[in-house]
């Protein structure tokens, strides 16, 4: 049931009248208490939603550098174990090539002994 308040320009003593501070000070006078309280309940809840969220991305922040950090030693040793992968490869593959005798080579030698095995 709300009335609409037309705003007359002048009051009895000939003075204008502001309607709206009329209404504010009706509200002022019932709800008073009440609206300031909310106030500074909502004010206090909205400080220690910022508070909370300035925490969060200080948090935020910590982890993010800490997970780059961890990446970065990660990789460095990733680097390092595969250099001596391929260090120990290589090793292995020249002594398997000493090691190796050409099927070749070999045969012929085998020919030469039976040859002289035969004479």
């Amino acid at each position: 049931m709300a009335k609409q308040v037309k705003e007359k320009p002048e009051n009895l003593n000939g003075n204008n009248t502001d309607v709206t501070s009329k209404i504010d000070a009706i509200k002022e006078l019932i709800f008073g208490e009440n609206i300031q309280a909310y106030d500074s309940e909502f004010e206090a809840v909205k400080r220690d939603i910022l508070s909370k969220k300035k925490d969060l991305e200080n948090l935020i922040d910590d982890v993010k550098s800490e997970l780059i950090q961890s990446i970065d030693s990660l990789s460095t040793d990733l680097n390092i174990r595969i250099t001596d992968l391929e260090d120990s490869m290589n090793e292995k593959i020249e002594t398997l090539d000493q090691k190796k005798v050409n099927r070749k080579l070999l045969g012929d030698l085998f020919i030469k002994l039976g040859e002289k095995i035969g004479e």
